[in-house]
């Protein structure tokens, strides 16, 4: 699968996952299909994992699913792999489990990019794989305090996923774990995410 054609050089067996399952109910429903300078939200964030140096790029939908899926055909955007996650509504632990399930069995590593974060880096997620290729089980982009996305995650951690449960992402698999890479940035989109319509109208005006 091809990406943008100036993107880094892809990683070997680095591939990507935008999760995009979620029922938004903060937001009212359809927040991923709500339009930022005239784009899907959605549309965003699969485009900042093609811009990622990955082999892959996996969209994982659940709610809203066909409608995510056409937003994302519709525009001029690389067209992912898209996994249906059956169980979304037990939170984003399900969306994760989905994504990593649909990896190759040769992947080395992922990149986790949320779909209602407007914002998100490649490049930074290439810095991220990097990082775990080199060793880490985990890297991940720091603003400030703040922990923020794309989080790349090595193999051995795939296993550990699939013990999670609820609303738990990566970030409760890594959060203690020894020898995680944090990797300091001056970048505020890698924490920027859209909960409700007054953080879209917000992030709009900004």
């Amino acid at each position: 699968m091809t990406g943008h054609a100036g993107r880094e050089a892809m990683l070997a067996g680095c591939h990507a996952i935008v999760l995009a399952a979620g029922g938004a109910s903060r937001f009212g429903g359809g927040k991923l299909l709500a339009r930022l300078d005239d784009t899907p939200l959605i549309c965003r964030a699969v485009r900042a994992a093609f811009a990622a140096p990955v082999e892959s790029v996996r969209l994982v939908v659940g709610a809203d699913a066909e409608e995510v899926r056409e937003a994302v055909l519709a525009a001029q955007t690389p067209r992912p792999e898209f996994v249906h996650c059956d169980s979304w509504q037990q939170g984003l632990s399900a969306s994760l489990k989905a994504g990593i399930g649909a990896l190759p069995a040769d992947a080395r590593a992922v990149a986790i990019f949320l779909g209602d974060m407007p914002a998100l880096s490649g490049q930074l997620a290439g810095e991220a794989l990097r990082a775990v290729l080199g060793g880490a089980p985990a890297a991940y982009p720091v603003f400030g305090q703040a922990p923020g996305h794309p989080v790349a995650l090595s193999r051995a951690l795939f296993e550990g996923v699939a013990q999670l449960e609820g609303d738990r992402g990566a970030r409760a698999l890594i959060k203690d774990h020894p020898g995680v890479v944090r990797l300091p940035v001056d970048d505020p989109g890698c924490i920027v995410d859209i909960d409700t319509r007054d953080d879209l109208r917000v992030y709009a005006r900004a």
